[in-house]
């Protein structure tokens, strides 16, 4: 399974924006062309005060799958926790190189390097849902992690419904490559946890949020 890495138009770095303003011209556009409902422009900000407590449980090296612009590699390097950024999109990477981020475009499906060797992998704002299959997604980054380590996921809302569609990132009117992305609801992730050989540890809600660590044997 491989979630698409075709060539895309590369954004120009633009010294004079800022990440509100990449945040403002950024959305996620279903393959029927609607505009999903999808906070965005929070991709962009500092890290929230419950996206930082969660970093706190990441032991280094951290891979950041779909790491986007970059925010979770920015604050954990500022950290000095050593951290990679992965991700297939070219708008979201350059932005995040522009600030300094380590980040490769590279689906987490593909060669990654050091794979075996990770302690820590994020599949946060949404990513859990990438490849719309969660146990293949997993089993994959459970083969990333070294022996004892971890997955810091977000969920969505438990009770709310299971999807799967082609998506693409629009910034400033021109499309990024097209990628599968679902939702997987909290009440969903023991199951396929279980079905990937993780162990829930523990799962919590913050900021009407739903967040849970994983730990591979």
């Amino acid at each position: 399974m491989t979630v698409a890495s075709t060539p895309e138009w590369e954004l120009d770095p633009g010294r004079g924006r800022t990440r509100a303003d990449d945040g403002r011209r950024t959305s996620i556009v279903s393959s029927a062309g609607a505009v999903l409902s999808v906070a965005v422009h929070r991709w962009f900000d500092e890290p929230s005060p419950a996206e930082h407590a969660l970093l706190r449980l990441a032991v280094g090296p951290v891979l950041d799958i779909g790491c986007g612009p970059g925010r979770h590699v920015l604050a954990l390097a500022s950290a000095a926790i050593p951290v990679l950024g992965i991700d297939i999109s070219s708008a979201f990477l350059a932005v995040a190189r522009r600030d300094g981020a380590n980040v490769l475009r590279r689906s987490v499906f593909d060669d990654v390097p050091d794979a075996g060797e990770w302690r820590t992998a994020l599949l946060l704002d949404g990513n859990l849902g990438l490849g719309g299959d969660p146990v293949a997604l997993l089993r994959r980054t459970r083969d990333l992690l070294a022996p004892g380590g971890r997955i810091l996921l977000e969920a969505q809302a438990p009770g709310s419904s299971s999807r799967s569609e082609d998506v693409h990132v629009l910034l400033d009117a021109k499309r990024g490559p097209i990628f599968t992305w679902g939702s997987v609801p909290m009440d969903r992730v023991a199951a396929v946890a279980s079905d990937s050989r993780l162990t829930v540890v523990h799962s919590w809600s913050a900021e009407g949020r739903w967040f849970a660590r994983l730990d591979r044997d």
